[in-house]
C-alpha cells in the first residue's frame, strides 16, 4: 500500500521525505540526484533513502498521510476490528492531539518521568504470576482478569510507523498500551458496546480524531436496545468521567499494580461505572 502511495505521490510531483544533511532527529524533504542502482531494485533504494527516526518508522509526506488517513478511515469504519487500520488512522490524524498530550505529560511529575523512562506494557515486561497473585480488586489482578476473560494480549498493540517525531511516537505507543487498562478502570468489556464507551472517554481525554470517529460511528452496529442504554446512561457517564479525570497518560500504571481499582478511579477522577 505504501509503495502505491509513493508512486502516486511521485506522479503528482510531491517529493518524498528523505534524510536531509544536518537535520538529525527529524525527517525532511529532500530532492536527491539519481544514483547507480548497483543491482538493487527501485523499491529497495526507496526504502534506503528514507530517514528512520526510530525502528519501523516510515516517513511520509502530507499527501501520503492524507491518502493513508482516508483509506484507513474507510477500512476502520467497514471493519472496526481491523486494529491495523485503526492504528494507521490514529497516527496519520494525530498531528495536533499528540503534541498536546506530550505537553500534558511534560508538565506533570509522573507523566514527565514516564517520558524519560519510556516504560512498556508487554508480556516480556509483565510479571504475570505476580499480578495473578495480587488481591482481588487490585489494579494488577483486575487487569490480568480482563486479559484472560477477553482473551487479549498486550503484545497485540502495533508499534507506530507514520509519526514523524520519535517522542510523539512513544506517546501514541503509550496510549495504545494503556488502552486495556482503560477498559479495566472503566469496567467495560471488549464487545462493540464496551469499545464505543471507552472511545467516548478516550475522545474527551485525548482529542485524537481516531477516538472521535470510533465514538461517533461505532454505535451504528448496535441494536436499538443497546443504543438506548448507550445514549441515556453510558455516553453521558463516559463524557462526565473524561472531563473530570486527569490525563490518563500521567499515571505510571506499572507502579500502581497493588493499588485498588476503586482507589485509582477516585484519584484519577473517574466516576463509578454503571452496570451494563
Amino acid at each position: 500500500m505504501l509503495l502505491l502511495l509513493r508512486r502516486a505521490a511521485a506522479r503528482a510531483g510531491v517529493p518524498l521525505l528523505r534524510a536531509g544533511p544536518g537535520s538529525p532527529g527529524k525527517a525532511c524533504l529532500s530532492h536527491t540526484e539519481p544514483r547507480p542502482r548497483d543491482g538493487r531494485s527501485e523499491e529497495e533504494e526507496e526504502e534506503e533513502g528514507c530517514y528512520q527516526l526510530y525502528p519501523g518508522h516510515i516517513p511520509t509526506s502530507p499527501l501520503q498521510k492524507a491518502l493513508l488517513a482516508a483509506g484507513s478511515a474507510f477500512m476502520a469504519l467497514y471493519d472496526p476490528y481491523r486494529h491495523d487500520m485503526v492504528a494507521v488512522l490514529g497516527e496519520t490524524t494525530g498531528c495536533l492531539a499528540l503534541p498536546n498530550l506530550r505537553d500534558k505529560m511534560k508538565h506533570h511529575p509522573e507523566g514527565y518521568r514516564i517520558l524519560q523512562e519510556r516504560p512498556r506494557i508487554r508480556l516480556s515486561t509483565l510479571d504475570m504470576a505476580r499480578l495473578q497473585g495480587l488481591p482481588d480488586g487490585s489494579l494488577g489482578r483486575e487487569y490480568v482478569r480482563f486479559l484472560e476473560d477477553n482473551k487479549v494480549s498486550p503484545d497485540t498493540r502495533m508499534p507506530p510507523k507514520f509519526v514523524d517525531d520519535e517522542e510523539l511516537a512513544y506517546v501514541i505507543q503509550r496510549y495504545r498500551e494503556v488502552h486495556d487498562l482503560m477498559h479495566t478502570l472503566l469496567g467495560m468489556p471488549t464487545n462493540m458496546l464496551g469499545e464505543v464507551v471507552v472511545k467516548w472517554f478516550e475522545a474527551i481525554q485525548t482529542g485524537l480524531p481516531m477516538c472521535v470517529l470510533g465514538a461517533v460511528f461505532g454505535p451504528v452496529r448496535l441494536s436499538a436496545r443497546k443504543l438506548q442504554v448507550l445514549a441515556t446512561e453510558l455516553v453521558p457517564w463516559a463524557i462526565r468521567s473524561g472531563r473530570n479525570a486527569s490525563c490518563i497518560l500521567n499515571v505510571y500504571y506499572e507502579q500502581r499494580w497493588e493499588q485498588p481499582v476503586e482507589s485509582l478511579r477516585e484519584e484519577i477522577g473517574i466516576y463509578p461505572p454503571p452496570a451494563i
